[in-house]
C-alpha cells in the first residue's frame, strides 16, 4: 500500500469530532452502562480465563528489557511478629514480551494524536496530559468476542509476515456462529504464543502476524471498542510504504481504539472450543498511572 492510499485510509477510519472536541476516551464511549450490563447477560458458565502472560525476567529476541523481580524483604530478617516477605517489581510494558494496554497517547502519526491533539505539546518526559491511560481508571468491561484464525484454517498458527483481511475475519466468525455486535472487544488470536512454544521465540519487530490495515475500516464500520491480539495487531515487513505499525497508527491515531498487545488467547481459544462459543465477559483493570501512555494488564474473559 503506498503512502497515498494509506492517508485515505486514515481518513475514512477518523473518528476526531465524533464524541466532541474534547473527548480522550475514543472508542471507550461505546461501552457505555447499558453495554456493560447487556455484556453481563453473556455470562453462563462462569468459567474464568487470564488473557495474560506471566511476567518474562529473561531476555531474549522477543524480550530485550525483561521484567525485573526481586525480594526486598524476608521473614528471616525482620523482627517481632508477624513477620513479612515483600518484593519489588519493574517493568518497560510496552515491547513483545509483555501482556498490556496502549492508551491512546501511545502513538501519534503525523505527529498528531487522537483528536488531532498535537503530540509535542501533549506528551513530554513527565508523561501526557490527554489521551492517557487514566481514561481506563474505573475498568474495561465489555462483550469480549474471540476471532480464532488457526482453528477456522485448521492450523496451529498464522505464519509470520501474513497480514489477515477483514474477509477472513468475517468468515472466521461466520464459522464459529458468533454475531459482531457494536462496542465488541475483539480479540484475533493467530497462534503466536503457539508457535512460540514449538519453534522457539524470535523478534516479532521484524517478523509477525496481524492485521491488514484495510480490516480496520471493518473495524470501524462495525464499531469495535478495543481490539486485542497475541502479537500487537501489527504485520510484519508492514505493507505500507513508510509506516512500520500501520495498525497502531490508524487504530490509536485516527479511531481512538484501544489496543492491548501480546495477549495469551491459547487457554482461551481451547476453552472457547470447548464450550462451543466465542463470546464472553471481558474485564481488565489497567494500573492507575498518572500521565501513562499503557499499563501492564491482566485482563480476565468469563464465560
Amino acid at each position: 500500500m503506498d503512502a497515498d492510499t494509506f492517508e485515505a485510509l486514515f481518513q475514512r477510519v477518523r473518528n476526531w469530532g465524533r464524541w466532541g472536541e474534547d473527548d480522550q476516551r475514543g472508542t471507550l464511549n461505546l461501552l457505555d452502562d447499558a453495554a456493560r450490563a447487556a455484556a453481563a447477560l453473556v455470562v453462563r458458565s462462569g468459567r474464568t480465563v487470564s488473557l495474560s502472560h506471566d511476567l518474562d525476567t529473561l531476555a531474549g529476541p522477543d524480550n530485550g528489557r525483561p521484567a525485573l523481580h526481586y525480594m526486598t524483604q524476608q521473614c528471616d530478617v525482620a523482627l517481632g511478629e508477624p513477620r513479612v516477605n515483600t518484593d519489588f517489581i519493574g517493568v518497560d510494558f510496552h515491547g513483545k514480551s509483555v501482556t498490556h494496554v496502549d492508551a491512546l497517547c501511545h502513538c501519534s502519526f503525523r505527529g498528531r494524536l487522537y483528536n488531532g491533539i498535537d503530540s509535542s505539546h501533549s506528551v513530554d518526559s513527565t508523561g501526557g496530559s490527554v489521551g492517557t491511560v487514566e481514561q481506563m481508571r474505573d475498568g474495561v468491561v465489555g462483550r469480549g468476542v474471540l476471532v480464532d484464525l488457526p482453528r477456522a484454517r485448521g492450523a496451529e498458527w498464522v505464519e509470520p509476515g501474513a497480514g489477515v483481511g477483514p474477509d477472513e475475519l468475517v468468515e472466521t466468525l461466520a464459522a464459529q456462529g458468533t454475531a459482531r455486535l457494536s462496542g465488541d472487544i475483539v480479540l484475533v488470536r493467530t497462534g503466536h504464543r503457539r508457535r512460540r512454544e514449538v519453534l522457539g521465540a524470535w523478534d516479532p519487530s521484524h517478523h509477525s502476524a496481524g492485521l491488514a490495515p484495510e480490516s480496520m475500516e471493518w473495524l470501524h464500520a462495525s464499531d469495535a471498542a478495543l481490539l486485542g491480539g497475541d502479537g500487537d495487531s501489527d504485520s510484519r515487513p508492514s505493507s505500507v510504504d513508510g509506516v512500520d505499525s500501520p495498525i497502531h497508527a490508524l487504530a490509536l491515531a485516527a479511531m481512538g481504539l484501544p489496543l492491548i498487545d501480546n495477549m495469551n488467547l491459547e487457554d482461551l481459544a481451547q476453552a472457547c472450543s470447548a464450550e462451543g462459543r466465542w463470546d464472553f465477559l471481558f474485564v481488565m483493570a489497567p494500573l492507575r498511572v498518572p500521565g501513562g501512555t499503557g499499563s501492564p494488564v491482566n485482563p480476565l474473559a468469563v464465560l
